[in-house]
Parts: C-alpha cells; sequence; structure tokens
C-alpha cells in the first residue's frame, strides 16, 4: 500500500477514536447534571379509611414488621426517601423472596409520608387495598409488601 493511503486510514481512525471519546465524554455530562428526580405530581387528597382520623406523618414514624412471625417486632427507622426491597442497598431491606429488589418507595411531602410502588411484581398494599398511585400512610396503616406486613407506628 502506498505510504499516502496509509496516513489518510491513520488519520481516519484517529478522527474517529477522537468522536468516540467525546460521545462518552458528553453522555456522562449528561448523566451528572441530570436534574435530580422530583416526587410525583399531588393528584389530590388520600383517601382516608372510614373510621379514622387523619395523623400526620412526623419525623418520629418507623415500620414495624407484623409478618412473617420470625420478623415479627423488628422496626426501621424512616427518613425523608427511601426504598423499599429485598436489595441490600434499599433502607428497608426485607429477607422475603416474594418482595422485588426494588419494590416501592417511601418518601415525605408536606409533614406527611406518602408509599408508591415501582413497578413490584407481587404489588404494594395499604390496608388490604393495591397501590396504583402515591399514597399517604398514617399512623396504624398495614403496608404490604409480596408476604410481609408492616405497620406504621411511632
Amino acid at each position: 500500500m502506498p505510504d499516502s493511503l496509509l496516513r489518510i486510514l491513520n488519520v481516519c481512525l484517529l478522527v474517529l477514536v477522537l468522536l468516540f471519546f467525546l460521545r462518552v465524554l458528553r453522555a456522562v455530562w449528561v448523566q451528572v447534571k441530570a436534574p435530580p428526580l422530583a416526587p410525583p405530581p399531588f393528584s389530590g387528597p388520600a383517601p382516608v379509611p372510614s373510621g379514622t382520623a387523619p395523623a400526620a406523618a412526623g419525623p418520629d414514624l418507623r415500620l414495624r414488621v407484623v409478618e412473617p412471625p420470625a420478623e415479627r417486632g423488628r422496626i426501621y427507622q424512616l427518613g425523608d426517601e427511601m426504598t423499599v426491597g429485598r436489595s441490600p442497598g434499599c433502607g428497608v431491606s426485607l429477607p422475603d423472596t416474594t418482595v422485588s429488589q426494588l419494590h416501592a418507595r417511601l418518601f415525605r411531602r408536606d409533614g406527611r409520608l406518602w408509599v408508591e410502588d415501582l413497578g413490584s411484581t407481587n404489588g404494594t398494599w395499604v390496608n388490604r387495598v393495591p397501590v396504583a398511585a402515591p399514597v399517604v400512610l398514617r399512623r396504624g396503616d398495614r403496608l404490604q409488601l409480596g408476604s410481609t406486613v408492616l405497620e406504621v407506628a411511632r
């Protein structure tokens, strides 16, 4: 091959490698500068179970395991936003094979505690009602994820 053709091919290869690295840097920059995820928009007042008065979700609310019996009484402290699931990286990590890796998200908005399902396989339930959109949790509510039942307590 002539030297001039090799130089042209060499320059083309160098330009392609440079374009690849610029594309990678752009992708990293977009991920680093991505806006933080906001809670879902408020869709109206949350349903209040009959016979109960609304209770504020103060900072001292926690989750207490009711089922299964082997875990009964275990307490999970709640932060402003945390995930619930089987993954060890979750804020509330449950040793239950019927719970998805990332099952649900708990978060606070306007002084209240909310739960939303994250597309789990077995669903998230509050007081035996399936969670289709974010739902307010109150003291005494029962949150079921898989076969684990948690009670909102102080």
